[in-house]
């Protein structure tokens, strides 16, 4: 049994042109309403939510796995990433060989603070890469260099950290050398763990108006099908093997964390926005909720400032909850299994079913090169992963959902 806790940092120096996430910078803040207090009211949010799970009965066991996102983690001292590390170990406490990670902007890192990291605690580093090409660092609106991430790798090297790079491919005027040059920069530098997610346009977004008006091109799916591909001879040839169809590590240095989600373990979110998960039945107040019930997701207010004042109240500051029924539960099994290199097992989503399915029923996935049967689970092939979509609909269709 796994348990994970997350925390989301909401803050960054300045806004990328693509991100949509729940990021502020001090001006949308109206002048920073909290980096100085945040490790503080992200522990009195622990210790809430801890509280919480007593009173409803939830017993879960040591933290196995810890991950800082954003945002940008690292535009906070070290010292209070440290802390907020400290109080999970407090609130719930850590297996000895817990995985330890933050996302980093190379903008706002250096070896002293990563040296501080890693005094700390932390296992892992996740670099905001995106990209080794100055142009389209440009189009993304990074203000990094490639050279920034060279200098944050080696520094946690020395540290005995281990590295995780992210890439983004489909940017607008991104070629395809381009784009081989980014992974070839990527497995130049050693890490043994390598994202790589194609770009998403939010309408929203200053990259979303941009594009709506004209003044950038649309990404192009079959240019990104293209990247993908490359992606994945590259990084396979280098030792690098996928593990999740936006994932690629050396055997045994998955992100741990991440794998988490995929699996459906139970996971405590902090800070505005985050998501927790929690697996039924349960006793006393959260039960209840009929036979049906398989678990329950809650979201935090996301805004920081009200997320703030139910923190300071001592109260869980959800936004609201949800009971996910049994279809629902199945519906998400599916979708998470196949995105993975372990596949969707038989027996695991029989029994979130309540009924049995067999390999056959599969067939029609199997016959189209979408996916292949090993070991009783259903796991995709490269076409599976390139349609993914297709796959998890027609696997919804035969499951009857």
């Amino acid at each position: 049994m796994e348990y994970e806790v997350y925390i989301h940092v909401p803050f960054c120096l300045r806004r990328c042109g693509y991100c949509d996430f729940n990021t502020y910078t001090a001006s949308d803040l109206g002048g920073g309403a909290s980096r100085g207090n945040y490790a503080d009211m992200v522990i009195r949010e622990m210790r809430t939510v801890r509280r919480w799970q007593i009173d409803h009965g939830i017993d879960e066991p040591a933290v196995s796995t810890v991950f800082l996102g954003g945002g940008t983690p690292t535009v906070l001292p070290a010292a209070d990433l440290v802390r907020m590390v400290d109080a999970v170990r407090d609130t719930w406490g850590l297996e000895p060989d817990a995985e330890i990670t933050t996302e980093a902007n190379p903008d706002t890192v250096d070896a002293d603070y990563i040296h501080e990291l890693a005094d700390g605690g932390f296992t892992r580093i996740s670099f905001g890469m995106q990209s080794a090409v100055p142009h389209v660092l440009r189009t993304l609106d990074r203000t990094h260099t490639p050279e920034n991430v060279t200098a944050g790798v080696r520094a946690a090297e020395r540290c005995g950290l281990r590295s995780s790079v992210d890439l983004i491919y489909g940017a607008p005027g991104e070629s395809l050398d381009d784009w081989r040059t980014s992974v070839h920069a990527a497995i130049d530098l050693g890490v043994d763990h390598v994202s790589a997610y194609a770009l998403t346009v939010e309408p929203t977004t200053k990259m979303g108006r941009r594009i709506a008006a004209g003044t950038l091109p649309r990404p192009d799916d079959d240019d990104e099908a293209a990247k993908y591909e490359i992606a994945d001879d590259l990084f396979s040839a280098a030792g690098l093997q996928w593990y999740e169809i936006s994932n690629w590590a050396r055997p045994g240095r998955e992100s741990r964390h991440n794998l988490g989600y995929w699996r459906n373990v139970d996971w405590a979110g902090m800070g505005p926005g985050a998501h927790s998960h929690y697996a039924l039945p349960l006793d006393g107040a959260a039960g209840g909720r009929g036979e049906d019930a398989c678990g329950i997701r809650s979201w935090d207010i996301a805004h920081p400032r009200m997320w703030g004042r139910k923190v300071t109240m001592d109260e869980v500051p959800w936004q609201g909850e949800e009971t996910i029924a049994r279809d629902e539960n199945a519906e998400e099994t599916i979708m998470l299994g196949l995105r993975l290199r372990e596949g969707l097992g038989l027996d695991h989503l029989s029994a979130v079913l309540g009924r049995e399915l067999t390999s056959d029923m599969f067939r029609p996935v199997l016959d189209a090169g979408l996916a292949v049967l090993e070991n009783g689970r259903i796991v995709p092939t490269r076409r599976g992963r390139l349609l993914n979509d297709s796959l998890i609909a027609d696997c919804f269709e035969i499951c009857g959902l």
